[in-house]
């Protein structure tokens, strides 16, 4: 049994992670600004109240988690705001860089000293991101904002597979495929958060020091940067 910490933890596919995690006997912690009924009848660890873009809410968080090993942290919680040419939205596109990019960031520091008290071999973080941050897959452009704090968090994961392998920590950098959330309006085309962490859970199972830093789909396939 390994420990979890799962954040955007009350519903799509935080909660779906949490479930997963739950039923195959692993140890859940969810972090959420407010819990959901699904969530608070899973029976896992509930940590709410938590922005994971405010530093004073991730202080809390540390301090409450303080001495627990952490196997593997999955940064999960994300935020879409339109922002097209026509109307940039530039407070929508900084509030993305926040909770999208700078947020995983700080709490993977914030928690450092509980990965490295884990006895996982190797520990693991999880970065959740998406293609459409992926340049080289840019064939449509606009959604700048989302757009571009996914490719920053991208290369947050990659720079922190660098940094903190000698501690034993290797790190995926995930995109989900599209998923029917509220996020996506539950698109129809699709795939159900069940079908998405299945795959993703694969992939976090098979991470090592050896393939840490590779940008991942949902199935399997390496993507592009």
């Amino acid at each position: 049994m390994a420990t979890y910490l799962v954040t955007g933890a009350n519903r799509g596919i935080g909660y779906e992670y949490c479930k997963q995690l739950h039923s195959r006997g692993d140890e859940v912690i969810a972090v959420c600004r407010e819990s959901s009924t699904e969530l608070s009848g899973l029976g896992v660890r509930v940590e709410t109240g938590v922005d994971v873009a405010d530093k004073s809410a991730i202080a809390a968080l540390t301090k409450s988690l303080s001495g627990k090993p952490i196997d593997v942290l999955i940064n999960n919680a994300g935020i879409y705001r339109q922002s097209n040419l026509g109307d940039l939205n530039v407070e929508g596109i900084r509030e993305q860089f926040e909770v999208n990019a700078i947020a995983p960031l700080r709490l993977t520091q914030a928690l450092l000293p509980n990965l490295k008290a884990s006895k996982a071999h190797p520990t693991k973080v999880a970065i959740m991101t998406s293609r459409m941050g992926s340049i080289e897959d840019n064939t449509s452009g606009g959604t700048y904002g989302y757009r571009m704090s996914k490719t920053a968090v991208s290369m947050a994961g990659k720079s922190l597979s660098h940094d903190l392998a000698s501690d034993g920590i290797a790190v995926a950098i995930l995109h989900p495929g599209l998923v029917s959330t509220g996020m996506t309006n539950f698109n129809s085309n699709g795939i159900s958060p069940e079908e998405s962490v299945t795959g993703l859970l694969v992939v976090i199972d098979k991470l090592n020091l050896e393939n840490t830093g590779s940008f991942w789909h949902s199935n399997g396939e390496e993507l592009p940067w």
